[in-house]
């Protein structure tokens, strides 16, 4: 067996610092495995969270060697095993303790996203009719785990912490499953450029990068989203339209 060391992050809000542990490693481990393992045999008073260990709750997100990661889909056959691999919580939220963090923020973010609302059905049988193209495009969107590592690693929250103006890429994802709905006909244009803050993405794709299910954040939701906002918005004849309507 291999030896490796783990430098772990222990700490609240109130302060902490990286300890050291050295421990072996098995072929097949992920860095889930190795933070169970010093829990078990040399800190039972870890913190961590996670669920299902196979990639689909979302639970265990943490920093891995600077990195936003899911600790059970980061296998250590990946890692450079001859440095110490660094594990911290998420730097965007709260810190509860250790490697747990306050995420409870993204879940009040949700709740201010106008539902579902859609049209009323236009066959005889009152159901409806829709393109497969259409319900192909929102497909994708629907992978999501909400581990909110796009929110962790996104500078308009980790750097300028606008919490209270931004809504972050998780959940552009989340209104843009919701726009691009083949049934859907609520209006969230409004809100994504006044209080969701959709004009401060800058299309990094930094988000798109670190999302565990591959969904294409920026090119796929982010984007549409800004394009809906600048015709709407921006269009000239639209604007003159809302001028006479009294609507800015």
């Amino acid at each position: 067996m291999a030896t490796a060391t783990f430098r772990v992050w222990r700490g609240d809000a109130k302060g902490g610092k990286f300890q050291d542990f050295v421990m072996e490693v098995a072929p097949g481990m992920v860095v889930l495995d190795a933070i169970h393992e010093i829990q078990s045999s040399q800190a039972n008073d870890l913190a961590v969270r996670w669920n299902c260990k196979a990639g689909k709750c979302g639970s265990c997100s943490a920093e891995i060697n600077g990195m936003p990661k899911l600790m059970c889909m980061t296998r250590l056959s990946q890692l450079p095993l001859e440095k110490p691999i660094t594990v911290e919580p998420m730097r965007s939220f709260p810190l509860v303790k250790d490697l747990v963090t306050d995420v409870s923020w993204n879940f009040r973010v949700k709740e201010q996203i106008k539902p579902f609302r859609p049209r009323k059905p236009d066959a005889p049988d009152g159901t409806w009719r829709m393109d497969q193209k259409d319900v192909d495009r929102v497909q994708e969107f629907r992978k999501c785990i909400e581990c909110f590592l796009c929110q962790d690693v996104c500078h308009v929250l980790r750097n300028h912490h606008l919490y209270d103006q931004f809504i972050g890429p998780r959940f552009f994802v989340y209104a843009a499953a919701l726009e691009m709905h083949p049934l859907d006909v609520e209006d969230r244009l409004k809100d994504l450029r006044k209080t969701q803050g959709i004009g401060f993405c800058n299309i990094t794709k930094c988000c798109t990068k670190v999302c565990p299910e591959s969904i294409h954040i920026t090119d796929n939701a982010i984007i549409p989203l800004k394009e809906r906002v600048v015709d709407q918005f921006y269009d000239p004849l639209k604007k003159l339209f809302r001028v006479f309507q009294g609507d800015k």
